[in-house]
C-alpha cells in the first residue's frame, strides 16, 4: 500500500484533534477523584470506595460567628473490635487496602450458614453472600447487622456532605462476647476499649498519611471544645471519644453485690480521660453496679434479659413508675436461641402490665461516678439509663448547675427533653426512615426554638439497631441525583464502591457513605426547617461541651454552718439527728424532725450573702409541700421559693438572688408518715 501524503496525514490529525475536543466537551463531569484541592488526598489506596461528591467542603463560621455542619452524636466506628472480634465483620480501614477491610468473617463462607448473630437480628436463616469487595450482593444493608458500615470512604463521604462532628462511642458487651460461638480475643470489656481507642488514633493516622502526614487529614480526634471549634473551623471532622459499655470500670453486680470500688471508679475514669473519652454511659443494657436500664422490648428485651441473668445472676425487676415517665415495655416474646443458655429449670420471668419501672435506679457507686465525671468535665450520657436512675441523675446535675448531659439516640424519655434543654445539654434523635424522624423532630421544635439550640442524629452504625429502608423508586418526592448539599457548595451523586452503586430511593441507608442522601430524603419529607435545625447541631454540641469545661462548683455557703430546727427525732442514744447534720458534708448522716407537718430547719450562714440557689437532699421522709425562706436578721422571712408537689430525691431550689444571712426550710406537709429528713442542703450564690 503506497504511504498517505503528508496534507492527508495532517488533515486526519486535525481531525482527530477536533474529535477529541468534541468528546471531551460532551463527556460526563468528572468524579470526585479527579478534582484537586486541599480535601483531596494524595496517595488515596487503589483500589478503593469512590466518594462521589464534587465540591470544596465549606470551612468558617455564618455570620454570627457560629460553626456550621451536622452532629452524629451516635456512631460505633470500632465496633468489629469489641464482643470478642467477630460479631461485627470487616473493618473501618485497612493497611492492605479495601478488600481486606470490606470482607465477611470466616464463619459466614460459602453461603451465611453458620451467621449465627445475623439469623439472630435479621430472621430468616442468615443467609447471605459473603462476597464484599468489590461486588456487595448482600451487604452492607440497611437490615444487615453484622457487616461493616462504617468505611472510612464512606465516613469521608458523609463528611464531605455537611458533617462535622462525630461522636465515636466505643462499645462491647462481655456476655454477649461470651456466650457468641466465634471470637478470636478475649470478652474483657475494658481491653476492648482499650483497643478501640488505639484503633481510632490508628484511623487518623492511616487518613493523614494520604494527605502528608500527621495531622494534616481530615479526621481529626478532638479532646476540648476549642481544639473542636477549630478543627471544623477549618473545615475537616471534629471526632469525639465516648464509651458505651454494660461493665464500665469492671462495676458489673453480681447477686446484687457491686463488683467495684470507688477507687477502681477513679481509676477508671482517669483511664477513659487519659485517652481522650469525654463522654460516656454508666450503664448498657444489665443492671450494673452503677445503675439500672431502660429496658428493650419484644424478642431482643427477652434475648437481652437473659444475658442480664447469665451476668448478674438476676433479671430485670420491676415496680409501678413514680411519675409519668417509664421505662419501655419488657414484653413477653419468646427468644428460643437465647432462653437455651439458661440453667435447667430457670426460666424468664414474666412482668405485671402496670409495672414498667425498672426497681433498680442510680447506685451510690453511680453518684459518685457522676459526681467523678462533672469534676473532670466530660458529659454524661442519659440514654440508657432507668428513668430511676436518669432522675437522680438529672437531680445531681440541677443541683450542680452542670450542663454536660447528652440523649444521643432517642433513648431518654421524651418528656424530660425541656430538663435537659434548661440544663444546658444536647439531644439527638435516632437516624430512622425519614417520615418518622421529620415527625419527632416537629414535635419537638418549639423547645429547640425556645432554648434556642440546633439538633443531632444518632446514626449507631454497627451498633445492631436497624437503619432507614427504601422510600421505594415509585415514591412521589424521591431523592434526585445529583443534589446539592445544605451549604450550597457540593454536589452529590450516588456512591459507588466496587461494582455495586447505592440510591438511597431503592438501597436504604445501607451504609454510613447515605447519610448525606438521608439527610436530603428528610429535607424532602420534612421540609428544610428540620435540616436547618440539624446545621446547627455542631454549635450547639460545642456549646454543651464548652459549658462543661467551663463550669465551676459553687460554694456551698452552708456547709459547716451553725444550724438550728424546731425539732429532732430521738430514738436512739447511739445516732443523732440533730440539724447539724444536715450541713455537715457527710451524706451518711442526716437532720430528722418529729413526725408532724409544720416544721422547720434554720441556716445560719454568719453574715449576709447572696443567695440564688439552695439544694436538698431528702431522704425517704421528704417533704410534699414546703418552703424555702430567707432573712436578713432570723426574725423576718421571705418566701423565696415554694412547691406543693415534691416527691423526694435531690431537690434545687432557684429564684433571684437576695441578700440573706439566714435560711430556712420550713416544711408545710408531710410526703410520709414520717417527719421530714434532710441528708444535706446546700446554699449557693451562683
Amino acid at each position: 500500500m503506497a504511504r498517505p501524503s503528508y496534507s492527508r496525514r495532517r488533515l486526519i490529525a486535525v481531525l482527530s484533534l477536533l474529535l477529541a475536543l468534541v468528546a471531551m466537551a460532551l463527556a460526563p463531569a468528572p468524579r470526585a477523584s479527579a478534582e484537586s484541592g486541599w480535601w483531596i488526598p494524595s496517595a488515596r489506596p487503589a483500589p478503593d470506595s469512590g466518594i462521589n461528591v464534587t465540591g470544596e467542603p465549606f470551612k468558617g463560621t455564618d455570620a454570627q460567628g457560629h460553626v456550621r455542619g451536622f452532629v452524629d452524636a451516635h456512631d460505633h466506628l470500632m465496633a468489629n473490635e469489641g464482643f470478642g472480634g467477630r460479631l461485627i465483620c470487616g473493618k473501618p480501614f485497612s493497611g492492605l487496602g479495601v478488600a481486606d477491610a470490606l470482607k465477611d468473617c470466616p464463619e459466614h463462607y460459602p453461603d451465611g450458614t453458620l451467621a449465627v448473630f445475623d439469623f439472630i437480628t435479621k430472621g430468616g436463616d442468615g443467609k447471605h453472600d459473603p462476597v464484599g469487595w468489590p461486588t456487595f450482593q448482600d451487604w452492607p444493608a440497611h437490615d444487615s447487622l453484622t457487616h461493616q458500615q462504617n468505611y472510612y470512604a464512606w465516613v469521608e463521604r458523609a463528611w464531605r456532605g455537611g458533617e462535622r462532628v462525630l461522636v465515636n462511642d466505643l462499645v462491647t458487651n462481655g456476655v454477649i462476647c461470651s456466650v457468641y460461638f466465634f471470637k478470636d480475643r478475649g470478652c474483657d470489656e475494658m481491653t476492648a476499649i482499650r483497643l478501640e481507642a488505639q484503633k481510632t488514633y490508628d484511623m487518623q493516622a492511616y487518613i493523614d498519611k494520604m494527605y502528608g502526614g500527621p495531622g494534616k487529614g481530615w479526621f481529626r480526634i478532638v479532646t476540648d471544645s476549642a481544639q473542636a471549634r477549630e478543627v471544623i473551623q477549618q473545615g475537616k471532622l471534629a471526632v469525639v471519644l465516648g464509651v458505651e459499655t454494660s461493665e464500665p470500670f469492671g462495676c458489673k453486680q453480681i447477686l446484687d453485690v457491686a463488683q467495684c470500688s470507688k477507687a477502681d471508679i477513679d481509676r477508671g475514669l482517669d483511664e477513659l480521660y487519659g485517652l481522650g473519652v469525654r463522654s460516656m454511659f454508666l450503664c448498657h443494657k444489665f443492671d450494673n453496679a452503677l445503675c439500672g436500664v431502660r429496658f428493650d422490648e419484644g424478642a431482643l428485651g427477652t434475648a437481652i434479659n437473659v444475658g442480664q441473668f447469665l451476668s448478674t445472676g438476676t433479671f430485670w425487676q420491676t415496680e409501678a413508675c413514680a411519675g409519668p415517665q417509664h421505662d419501655n415495655p419488657i414484653g413477653l416474646a419468646a427468644a428460643p436461641a437465647a432462653e437455651q443458655q439458661l440453667p435447667q429449670g430457670v426460666a424468664v420471668p414474666s412482668y405485671a402490665g402496670g409495672a414498667q419501672c425498672n426497681t433498680r435506679g442510680l447506685t451510690d457507686l453511680g453518684e459518685y461516678a457522676v459526681r467523678g465525671m462533672m469534676q473532670r468535665k466530660m458529659m454524661l450520657e442519659v440514654d440508657h439509663m432507668s428513668v430511676k436512675a436518669a432522675g437522680r441523675a438529672f437531680d445531681i446535675l440541677e443541683s450542680a448547675s452542670y450542663p454536660g448531659v447528652l440523649s444521643s439516640h432517642s433513648w431518654m424519655d421524651s418528656a424530660w427533653t425541656e430538663r435537659l434543654y434548661k440544663l444546658g445539654g444536647f439531644a439527638a434523635q435516632y437516624m430512622s426512615g425519614a417520615e418518622a424522624f421529620s415527625a419527632e423532630a416537629r414535635r419537638t421544635d418549639a423547645l429547640r426554638d425556645k432554648y434556642q439550640v440546633g439538633y443531632g442524629y444518632g446514626t449507631d452504625m454497627n451498633g445492631v439497631g436497624g437503619w432507614p429502608g427504601p422510600r421505594g423508586a415509585g415514591t412521589p418526592n424521591p431523592v434526585k441525583y445529583p443534589f446539592r448539599s445544605t451549604d450550597g457548595g457540593s454536589l452529590i451523586d450516588r456512591q459507588t464502591a466496587g461494582q455495586r452503586t447505592w440510591d438511597l430511593n431503592t438501597d436504604g441507608a445501607a451504609h454510613y457513605g447515605l447519610v448525606p442522601d438521608w439527610i436530603e430524603d428528610v429535607r424532602l419529607v420534612g421540609g428544610q426547617d428540620v435540616v436547618d435545625d440539624l446545621f446547627r447541631g455542631a454549635e450547639s454540641y460545642l456549646r454543651t461541651w464548652g459549658a462543661s469545661e467551663n463550669h465551676r462548683a459553687g460554694v456551698n455557703l452552708a456547709a459547716g454552718s451553725s444550724a438550728s430546727a424546731s425539732s429532732a427525732e430521738w430514738w436512739n442514744p447511739f445516732v443523732s439527728f440533730a440539724p447539724g447534720r444536715a450541713v455537715d458534708g457527710d451524706p451518711g448522716t442526716r437532720w430528722a424532725s418529729e413526725w408532724s407537718d409544720d416544721q422547720w430547719l434554720r441556716i445560719d450562714l454568719g453574715s449576709a450573702q447572696l443567695v440564688r440557689r439552695v439544694t436538698l437532699d431528702w431522704e425517704r421522709a421528704y417533704g410534699k409541700a414546703y418552703r424555702v425562706e430567707i432573712s436578713a436578721d432570723g426574725v423576718t422571712w421571705t418566701t423565696a421559693w415554694s412547691t406543693d408537689t415534691g416527691d423526694g430525691g435531690l431537690d434545687t431550689a432557684r429564684f433571684a438572688g437576695a441578700p440573706a444571712r439566714y435560711v430556712r426550710v420550713h416544711g408545710l406537709q408531710r410526703g410520709t408518715q414520717w417527719g421530714y429528713s434532710l441528708h444535706e442542703v446546700g446554699v449557693y450564690s451562683t
